[in-house]
């Protein structure tokens, strides 16, 4: 596949994945008729607008999934590794958005009242997991890295939840950590 293949596969992809949001009968944008760029309240409005405390997470997505597509196929063009990033996070939106992932936030983490994202929101999610993998291709290790840790600590400074958190609370529920995150 060449280069530009390559990224006519992940745009491709990405059209898929609103395709099958939209066939689940995901919203295409916040019930409540408005669209902000930034979504900083923990309310109904989380995961329903362009970008939010979360979107964090998924610029380290992208980290992570450029450093794995490294480390296994970087004989292969950029943009091969980023159409496989972008099914990897397309995989998940759609996953995410599934009653039995919804029903697991409800009960396995402090988002009690989480109904799923709109296709904007999950949409701009993979925008921003396509932003963390070009940034980490750019940049020295060391500097995504960093951002990467910081943004983990800024969420958890903020919000009381982040990427780590997140994953170990959908996993392995800790009724400690969940009290925690409920204090705010």
């Amino acid at each position: 596949m060449t280069d530009r293949r390559g990224w006519m596969a992940a745009g491709l992809i990405a059209l898929v994945v609103v395709a099958i949001l939209f066939a689940m009968g995901r919203p295409p944008l916040c019930t409540c008729g408005t669209v902000e760029l930034w979504h900083g309240a923990l309310d109904s409005g989380n995961s329903q607008h362009l970008s939010d405390w979360y979107s964090l997470s998924h610029i380290i997505h992208g980290f992570l999934f450029y450093a794995a597509l490294w480390g296994l196929l970087r004989r292969r063009p950029m943009s091969v590794r980023l159409a496989i990033a972008v099914v990897v996070e397309g995989a998940w939106e759609i996953l995410e958005n599934s009653p039995i992932i919804i029903d697991r936030y409800r009960t396995a983490t402090i988002a009690l009242g989480y109904s799923g994202d709109s296709i904007l929101n999950s949409m701009s999610d993979l925008g921003m997991m396509t932003l963390g993998f070009l940034f980490a291709a750019r940049m020295p290790v060391w500097v995504t890295v960093l951002l990467g840790l910081a943004f983990e600590l800024l969420a958890l400074w903020v919000i009381r939840d982040n990427l780590t958190l997140n994953v170990l609370m959908l996993a392995w529920p800790i009724d400690a950590v969940r009290a925690w995150q409920g204090a705010l």
